[in-house]
């Protein structure tokens, strides 16, 4: 039988969505847009750029909105128990820069992400770690004969659930749920952790 390895999203499913939190400490409703609402991620990252440098927002800024941020309710206690059973990884298409408050707080797990380009605080850009990055983690994991496990809660993590062994939608919006009607979708630490556990 194989060993069982589990992949979770971070924003939405274990921590705050960070540019949701920006948006409402900035003011600016723009930065709500998420990968919920957009399918496409450098559309997306685009898009934030220009806002983030249209209104003089500088890495600073953010870094201190995400170091206000707490976990989400129960997120905790979820991670620790299923860690407790099994080994974990964070795949997030967050950034190095943005992360590492938030990883603290979850006891530093490890975590696949990305990395922003920045020149004098300001974000300029940013580079993937690599395309569809949550999927070929998985593929890889795969390939060193683990059985996959995967959570998230957003189109860019579909990728994700259908290359795994397993997947699941967890706190995922409706929009998400009825298109993708292939993967269970739970709202509860307790369900998901039992899904999960039920798998390895």
């Amino acid at each position: 039988m194989k060993q069982s390895l589990v992949t979770l999203d971070m924003e939405g499913v274990l921590t705050p969505e960070i540019w949701i939190a920006v948006a409402d400490r900035t003011g600016l409703p723009a930065l709500r847009r998420t990968t919920r609402d957009e399918p496409d991620y450098d559309k997306l990252m685009k898009y934030r750029i220009e806002i983030l440098d249209a209104h003089g927002i500088t890495l600073t800024d953010i870094q201190e909105v995400i170091g206000s941020l707490d976990l989400l309710e129960g997120a905790l206690d979820f991670l620790n128990a299923l860690r407790a059973r099994v080994q974990v990884i964070i795949l997030s298409d967050t950034f190095e820069q943005f992360a590492q408050p938030l990883l603290k707080q979850l006891g530093r797990p490890t975590l696949f992400c990305h990395r922003l380009l920045v020149k004098n605080d300001r974000i300029t850009g940013y580079e993937l770690r690599m395309p569809d990055q949550k999927k070929q983690a998985v593929q890889a994991l795969q390939s060193l004969n683990y059985n996959v496990i995967a959570a998230g809660d957003s189109f860019n993590d579909t990728s994700m659930l259908g290359q795994a062994d397993h997947g699941f939608l967890f706190h995922a919006p409706d929009n998400v749920v009825k298109q993708f009607p292939q993967f269970p979708a739970v709202n509860d630490y307790d369900e998901l952790l039992k899904l999960i556990l039920a798998r390895t």
